[in-house]
């Protein structure tokens, strides 16, 4: 055997001490690959929607978003290696800075944002654009963990009165955009945190009832969230209504599709490439595909909360599963959207529809849960740990 194929074979061994080493042997390697899996899926299903998209739009070149989605799948993986790779104290100043950023950035998007669809949601940086609300999630999760542990301390730091305050002032920017369905996704991580955190039952009561009023009140105060439900409820308009045509795409697909490229609705729905990106799966996969998306998420999911419930520090614990019901939760919203279950929220499914915030967040939102639930020395309560701790009692 050659020096270079000694040296080869050792690559990622147990005995390979480099931080590279050491985290592929502590990062669960199961949710690893799942995502990986929904990367590739993602950057795959693309070259089948690309060129109605790309046509659509006047772009010359049919592989436009197809390659494009390939460059924020690199970028989201490169973020979700390089934010595992952190420390528990890592995490939380990574996630301090990107809130604090991601706020500053929102604060200033009436006056230099991108107004697409109705909504000022972007700022553009020479020529793409990023959505800094896609990027506060994550770091709003992690912080409103941290100061719910805080809190528990009983030393003094009004930690839930603070992690209000956080989940206030992001609410507010959001729906000053506005974005309804990232103000309902952000409520249901904090409330999963809320609860989660060990706060009595009668406050979280207290809370779910307070989130059902203010969702209900959108219906009132933003004229588009009432033709949104409007156009759900009314059947007669499901000819050009784009939740129903994408529900008609996947009842079109049967069991094994139309076929790769093959799909019809992607050129009569805009957005077939993005929030629709599911249904363009299903019609030109079949419901296998369909079924494997959705496993995958589960799997990532539950498997996820289960290594969570299983970390010892109560920051690692909230935030981990935090992040992981953040995923779970907007990739229900969005199957179900495409089902026709709910209206329309104009929310990506994580790493299989287009886009770079999407794709480059939900990398560094991954990373941070992988982080969090990595095999690190006294990460994981032990049955002796918690004997001390009064559990078994």
């Amino acid at each position: 055997m050659t020096a270079e194929a000694h040296l080869s074979s050792h690559t990622f061994s147990r005995l390979d001490r480099s931080k590279l080493g050491v985290w592929w042997w502590t990062t669960d390697q199961v949710l690893l690959g799942v995502t990986a899996a929904l990367i590739l899926l993602g950057v795959l299903l693309q070259f089948g929607t690309s060129p109605a998209a790309a046509a659509r739009l006047g772009i010359a070149w049919p592989f436009h978003f197809a390659v494009r989605q390939c460059v924020f799948g690199l970028g989201g993986a490169a973020i979700l290696i390089s934010t595992a790779m952190l420390s528990p104290k890592g995490v939380r100043r990574a996630a301090f800075f990107i809130y604090i950023v991601s706020i500053l950035a929102m604060c200033a998007l009436p006056l230099m944002g991108h107004a697409a669809k109705g909504a000022t949601r972007w700022v553009e940086i020479s020529g793409f654009t990023l959505q800094p609300s896609e990027f506060m999630k994550p770091a709003l999760v992690v912080l409103i963990a941290w100061m719910f542990a805080e809190g528990q301390k009983g030393e003094g730091v009004p930690g839930v009165s603070i992690a209000f305050g956080l989940y206030a002032v992001a609410v507010i920017l959001l729906l000053m955009e506005p974005d309804i369905g990232q103000t309902v996704l952000i409520t249901a991580a904090f409330g999963a945190a809320f609860w989660m955190a060990g706060v009595p039952m009668s406050w979280v009561m207290v809370m779910g009832s307070l989130a059902i009023a203010g969702l209900s009140s959108t219906y009132f105060l933003f004229q588009h969230v009432a033709t949104r439900v409007h156009s759900f409820m009314d059947k007669d308009k499901s000819d050009t209504s784009q939740v129903h045509r994408a529900a008609e795409a996947i009842a079109a697909g049967r069991m094994f599709g139309r076929g790769p490229g093959e799909g019809i609705m992607k050129t009569h729905v805009p957005d077939m490439h993005t929030d629709f990106a599911y249904s363009a799966a299903a019609e030109e996969y079949g419901l296998w595909l369909s079924l494997l998306i959705i496993s995958l998420f589960a799997i990532l999911v539950i498997r996820g909360l289960y290594r969570a419930m299983k970390l010892a520090d109560p920051f690692e614990q909230v935030a981990a599963a935090g992040l992981f019901v953040l995923v779970g939760m907007q990739a229900f919203i969005n199957v179900a959207v495409n089902l026709a279950l709910v209206p329309t929220k104009g929310m990506t499914l994580p790493f299989i529809s287009y886009g770079g915030s999407s794709t480059l967040a939900m990398g560094l939102t991954l990373g941070f849960a992988l982080a969090l639930t990595s095999r690190r020395p006294g990460a994981y309560a032990t049955a002796d740990s918690l004997a001390k701790a009064g559990v078994f009692e």
